[in-house]
């Protein structure tokens, strides 16, 4: 079949950034917003008991107003990812993100006002059939609300963000859309690429001499702009750690363990297998290196393809095809929720330039849909992505019927839906081959998260966590940024590659986000805790139907108490991380067992 590899935007605001339904949408969320901050203002939560009927309608208020921004949001950021040179979108999100701002202030009153109400009417009105869905989450909400200043000063520090965070990540964008890259080719022509395109093919296949030249040119053009990177970084992470400090706490991991609604021992028990088991890693990028006629990797080696076998090329539909296909013998409710996507234009993946890199999936809360972005090259990765951003897709269509806020996942579990898609297209792939050498491409493929969240993402958490803690101190230099990366890469991998990438801190999106610190750890735990799914989806015949039911529960409860649920497993123990290193193990063996006879 023939999928359109160009999304649909104009089903959501026709019209592009200038959309009117998007202006009207926005004048509409300024009165809603207007409306719901006077209910909030006259209410006095100490003296007034709510009727039941009248607080459900404001909490209801409350996420109509959280949807209406959140559909519009996307939609610009979609525009602007897929326009990365028009500059009208950076206002239109600017205007958007005032809104959320006002829109956080009255989310701080009410949680302050959900402190004051005695804990006997506060489990009234959670038990009520309206909120009882909404139970967890209004716990939570309460929580949260006795960590929380004045009301003055809690608005002071939204707006605050909108330059102290919003802001400096914006700027980062800015700075990554000026970088340019030089390319030169196997016939001498030089191409400037950017940077999305520059790190695609950092990705793809091609000679060794061309790769290390491009990984040379890649870090020198971030270096070159080191200081305006090392001043937005060092100046997002002052106001994180400076409203950290207001909030009182100088724990800057305390706030990313809430928002993964997970425990600093679930944290360190991952960490400290992961760290144990590294060696089976090392000595997988070991073999790979003598495959590839080297003593020892360098950097661009990671991630550069095998190309032991053949693997053709896949075309977008052809890859479009293999995904459904694949998602429909584990779950036929994934399968037709694939289909569907890519029928009705939900995926953008042209691969063509003024385009930002990477990749991403967001949901649509007052459509029910969501949009995803990609850059379809035809490799064997961009396969996996497209089954991963999928993945997010299906998570978001299974809690679509739920109240917005039981929709509001952790990014920890967030990774669940879509890692476990992704494993399903690897594991097909690999047994697809029909020859050895094949087998091991795609196998050295599959590698690549496992790689990825047991190395690389440890470095990144190596880094983060020891820059927040010289940040404390004062400003960060470019040099000093570039040790530290150095330092957690050459940990992280054991010191087993030849070279590394320093201006990592500048080159990683992840650092500049502005909403979720240490944007690193919940990709391992994601991955190590859909591979414990997935163990189970192959040997449980009721797999489908359990495993929604864990999916509609991800923002119903701790991650704890979600494991020990619908897994029956203690995450603060080292068994249940050890099980998906066992099946890591698995296809590293088989890579050892193939590949021995070629070296």
């Amino acid at each position: 079949m023939h999928y359109s590899e160009t999304w649909d935007l104009d089903s959501i605001f026709a019209g592009g950034i200038d959309s009117p339904a998007l202006a009207e949408k926005m004048t509409t969320i300024k009165q809603q917003l207007t409306t719901t901050a006077d209910v909030l203002v006259h209410w006095r939560a100490a003296a007034d008991t709510p009727d039941a009927d009248w607080f459900t309608q404001l909490v209801n208020n409350l996420q109509a107003i959280q949807a209406g921004i959140d559909q519009a949001t996307v939609f610009v950021v979609a525009y602007q990812s897929a326009h990365a040179d028009d500059t009208k979108a950076a206002p239109r999100l600017n205007q958007l993100y005032q809104l959320d701002n006002q829109l956080d202030n009255l989310l701080t009153r009410f949680k302050k006002q959900l402190v004051k109400l005695d804990a006997n009417t506060f489990k009234a009105l959670i038990k009520q059939p309206a909120l009882a869905p909404l139970a967890f989450n209004l716990t939570e909400m309460r929580q949260q609300g006795l960590a929380l200043l004045d009301d003055d000063t809690e608005a002071l520090i939204n707006s605050l963000a909108l330059d102290g965070f919003q802001g400096w990540s914006d700027h980062y964008d800015t700075l990554v859309s000026a970088i340019k890259v030089p390319y030169t080719d196997e016939t001498g022509q030089t191409t400037q690429l950017s940077a999305g395109q520059a790190q695609n093919m950092l990705a793809a296949a091609m000679p060794n001499e061309q790769r290390a030249q491009l990984m040379r040119n890649w870090e020198a053009a971030w270096q070159a702009h080191a200081a305006p990177f090392a001043d937005t970084l060092n100046h997002l992470a002052g106001f994180r750690l400076a409203n950290y400090r207001a909030h009182g706490t100088d724990d800057f991991l305390k706030k990313p363990l809430e928002l993964n609604r997970m425990s600093r021992a679930t944290l360190d028990t991952m960490y400290q297998v992961v760290a144990d088991s590294k060696h089976l890693l090392l000595s997988y990028l070991q073999r790979k290196a003598q495959l590839l006629g080297k003593s020892q990797l360098d950097w661009q080696d990671i991630e550069a393809p095998l190309a032991l076998g053949e693997v053709p090329s896949q075309t977008y539909d052809q890859a479009a095809d293999f995904v459904i296909k694949n998602f429909q013998q584990f779950s036929p409710k994934m399968g037709a929720l694939a289909k569907h996507a890519l029928e009705n234009r939900w995926v953008e993946a042209e691969n063509r330039p003024n385009k930002r890199p990477g990749g991403y999936m967001e949901n649509l809360p007052e459509t029910h849909e969501s949009r995803i972005f990609m850059t379809f090259t035809g490799s064997p990765n961009d396969t996996a992505t497209l089954a991963h951003e999928l993945g997010h897709a299906f998570h978001g269509s299974v809690i679509q019927d739920l109240p917005l806020w039981r929709q509001d996942y952790a990014m920890n579990v967030a990774e669940t839906a879509s890692t476990f898609a992704e494993l399903i297209v690897a594991d097909a792939s690999v047994k697809a081959a029909d020859d050895t050498k094949t087998k091991l491409t795609l196998l050295d493929a599959k590698m690549q998260n496992p790689l990825a969240m047991f190395l690389d993402i440890r470095a990144r958490y190596l880094f983060e966590t020891r820059f927040y803690e010289a940040r404390q101190h004062g400003i960060v230099t470019p040099d000093e940024l570039s040790q530290l990366m150095l330092n957690a890469q050459q940990e992280a991998y054991g010191n087993a590659l030849s070279t590394y990438h320093p201006m990592f801190w500048a080159s990683k999106l992840h650092f500049y986000i502005d909403d979720v610190p240490f944007y690193n750890f919940p990709y391992t735990f994601g991955y190590l805790f859909s591979l414990g799914i997935y163990a189970q989806a192959k040997t449980q015949p009721d797999f489908e139907d359990r495993y929604i039911a864990l999916l509609r529960d991800t923002a119903n409860m701790s991650t704890e108490d979600l494991a020990a649920k619908h897994l029956n497993v203690d995450l603060t123990k080292p068994a249940f991380w050890q099980a998906g290193v066992a099946l890591i193990k698995r296809d590293i063996d088989e890579f050892m067992a193939l590949s021995a006879s070629l070296i």
